[in-house]
């Protein structure tokens, strides 16, 4: 069996409120592997995408390790946990988070000019062909409908190749139609690259398309 990819070993996360301490997440051990696809699902405000952060290395936890692609992220400060991000993780979000005043070319550009890969043209039309967006380069995202800033966001999330693709509620803000096509899409592009894809979401039948399947109660993960 190889390595974990993600490895969370009794993992709490903690908030304090009014002077009170709040139990978001606790005792939480599972791992995920190499080009697996893993649905972490709950109710709104269950706390999975405080847990996908923690993943991430955006927030550490109140308790336990968290080890991403074999590296302990307790061990590492902020600027080696934002490398980790830079060189293998992928995010898509529900709100899309496109720069406004860059054309949707230059969004998907981006990620590789703030890692210091320079500007790979051809890369990333290439990436906005494969998600059927050929000719809307040079559109703005105020251009563009939900769905089309959404496919743009999944076309900048592979510009660096990322070993992992962490996606929360990617469908969130868009109609039942326009999410079916991007869930295909991103089930596609997350074959065709190879990666392992971590999604977060409330939609149980879309939880279903993953491999496995983690849930999260009352600040408890339990795999289904």
């Amino acid at each position: 069996m190889s390595l974990p990819i993600i490895k969370a070993r009794s993992v709490s996360k903690s908030v304090i409120a009014n002077e009170a301490e709040i139990a978001i997440l606790n005792d939480i051990s599972f791992e995920v592997f190499s080009c697996e696809t893993v649905a972490i699902i709950g109710t709104s405000g269950a706390g999975k995408s405080t847990l996908m952060t923690l993943l991430a290395g955006l927030d550490i936890p109140s308790k336990g390790e968290i080890e991403l692609l074999g590296r302990p992220l307790s061990q590492l400060d902020d600027e080696q946990r934002a490398k980790i991000r830079s060189e293998s993780i992928g995010f898509v979000f529900q709100s899309f988070l496109l720069i406004p005043s860059l054309t949707a070319l230059e969004n998907v550009i981006l990620p590789a000019i703030l890692r210091g890969d320079g500007e790979d043209i051809d890369k990333a039309k290439q990436l906005l062909q494969s998600v059927g967006l050929a000719g809307r380069e040079t559109h703005l995202p105020a251009q563009l409908s939900g769905g089309e800033q959404q496919r743009v966001a999944l076309a900048r999330a592979f510009m660096t190749q990322p070993k992992i693709l962490f996606a929360d509620e990617p469908t969130g803000n868009l109609d039942q139609k326009t999410a079916e096509n991007i869930i295909e899409l991103l089930f596609a592009m997350n074959r065709n690259h190879d990666t392992t894809l971590v999604l977060i979401t409330h939609d149980a039948m879309l939880a279903k398309r993953c491999d496995r399947t983690l849930a999260i109660h009352a600040g408890q993960l339990q795999e289904l």
